[in-house]
């Protein structure tokens, strides 16, 4: 990060910082914004996290996870909050846009604003800005800028339980986007005393009686293979949210099971929502899906994990995303995974 010494500075003295990161928050949003809050507290700030909408229940067991404010919910508190803040650190997002209205209070305050994200092309709107596009996570990055600030020996089991999930789950449980690096800061993780099977289990082996049973009805019901792309297909319909009561979270890597298949470098999980249809991309190797998600569905992401939204609804979204496999055809085929 540039000008991180005058950074250091402002630091230096206690002040009201707000924590914010994007709509629907993943494990790695809310793992970097709870590591960020912990690192912060331990130097006298007066630190709060808003989110714009609801985290999964599976990330409950994040220390302090229930002092998080939801804009949605309220947002009297939220906006209070915001207009009072002397720094706003926005994780995990490249534009204003990704915390709806949120955004509309963020972008003219004249507090200090402090980008820290590893998605591509970040807008021009922070007065501080660590990005990294190479980075497996913003959690990564989280611990970077702590180094960079000078203050590592403050990260504790506590701070490690809240990077160490947003690592695995942006990677995957060290599947996608890793690096010699990011495993050398596991092992810092690891040696400070964060349990990798006791958080492997509480993110991923807390599912309901209903998730598992919506995962059988997604795959088969809802899975389409397109074997001359080498692309899987699994689509969610409003019935389907009602029927099997889904809520956020529940959809939580329901993609990654088409990547599974041997013979499948694309899946796409596709679902209508209330107001938009979202459509969520995933692939192997060297095929890049943020070009698709770019180019087609107002998106973007990374090389093998990316996502974006259509106005036209379920069937018309599929149809769309099907029409435009012929372009990239050959790149998917010849890919490496």
């Amino acid at each position: 990060m540039e000008n991180i010494n005058e950074l250091k500075t402002i630091l230096s003295i206690p002040r009201n910082i707000v924590i914010t990161t994007h709509r629907n928050p993943d494990g790695d949003a809310i793992g970097s914004s709870l590591g960020l809050y912990h690192f912060l507290n331990e130097f006298g700030h007066t630190v709060r996290i808003i989110v714009p909408s609801e985290f999964p229940e599976f990330l409950n067991w994040l220390p302090h996870s229930d002092r998080i404010l939801v804009y949605d919910i309220d947002p009297n508190e939220p906006e209070e909050l915001l207009q009072r803040a002397d720094i706003i650190f926005c994780l995990d997002y490249n534009s204003l846009e990704r915390v709806d209205k949120m955004g509309e209070i963020i972008a003219p305050l004249k507090c200090t604003k402090v980008l820290i994200d590893h998605h591509l092309y970040p807008e021009n709107f922070a007065d501080f800005v660590l990005s990294d596009i190479t980075a497996s996570s913003t959690s990564e990055l989280i611990y970077d800028f702590v180094v960079e600030l000078g203050e590592e020996k403050i990260i504790d089991t506590t701070i490690g339980e809240c990077l160490f999930t947003g690592i695995l789950t942006d990677t995957g449980s060290f599947k996608y986007a890793t690096s010699s690096k990011l495993f050398y800061l596991a092992g810092k993780l690891l040696a400070l005393g964060v349990d990798d099977a006791k958080l492997q289990d509480l993110i991923f082996n807390s599912l309901s009686e209903k998730n598992l049973r919506l995962l059988g009805h997604v795959l088969h019901n809802r899975m389409e293979i397109l074997d001359e792309y080498e692309t899987g297909i699994i689509t969610l319909t409003k019935e389907d949210y009602e029927d099997f009561d889904i809520q956020r979270g529940d959809t939580e890597g329901l993609v990654n099971y088409l990547l599974k298949l041997k013979n499948i470098k694309v899946a796409v999980f596709i679902h209508e929502q209330p107001k938009i249809t979202k459509i969520s991309l995933r692939s192997k190797g060297d095929f890049s899906v943020e070009e698709i998600a770019r180019d087609h569905f107002k998106g973007g992401g990374h090389r093998n994990a990316s996502g974006g939204f259509s106005y036209i609804g379920l069937r018309p979204t599929v149809k769309k995303f099907k029409s435009i496999l012929p372009e990239y055809k050959a790149a998917i085929v010849h890919s490496k995974s």
